[in-house]
């Protein structure tokens, strides 16, 4: 049952978890298409602007969401698309089999901070994945890997 004690595993789950597994979802998409040699950015958050640093922006609400633009890609083509959706997860889904391989082999403890980044790690592939149109420019991950299939263009996502 949920009381007023859990409030503070909320909290630093809330603020500080979540927007970790965020930033690795995105750092996934930017390091695959880094190797296809795309131009990226990256903003944690939204709301205001509070800090840009070259190509990293950080926003006043930073733990609602994460957001990566590619462009400019050097190997163009579906598979290479595909990937970089595919990224974000495969990104989230290494660092739960690294956290839990190292829990098992006795390198980190069992503690409640590691439970909750593999489940919101876990939370954020799923609804990565799962192929729906959130609003307008702003598909799924899983959406937009249809949509390269069927069409063959990249999403043109706007934030």
């Amino acid at each position: 049952m949920f009381t007023l004690s859990d409030m503070w595993t909320f909290c630093w789950s809330f603020f500080v978890i979540l927007p970790i597994v965020a930033i690795l979802h995105q750092l996934g998409h930017i390091l695959v298409a880094w190797m296809f040699g795309a131009k990226v950015s990256f903003a944690l958050g939204r709301g205001k602007k509070v800090l840009k640093v070259g190509v990293v922006e950080i926003r006043r609400i930073y733990f609602l969401d994460a957001f990566c633009h590619y462009e400019e890609m050097r190997k163009n083509n579906r598979l290479s698309h595909i990937l970089v959706y595919l990224g974000g997860s495969l990104c989230n889904l290494l660092s739960v089999l690294i956290l839990n391989t190292m829990i098992a082999n006795d390198f980190l403890p069992e503690h409640q901070f590691f439970y909750q980044f593999a489940y919101f790690s876990v939370y954020y592939v799923f609804f990565a994945l799962l192929p729906v149109q959130y609003a307008d420019h702003h598909p799924s991950d899983g959406q937009a890997i249809v949509n390269i299939i069927r069409h063959g263009e990249p999403c043109d996502i706007i934030d």
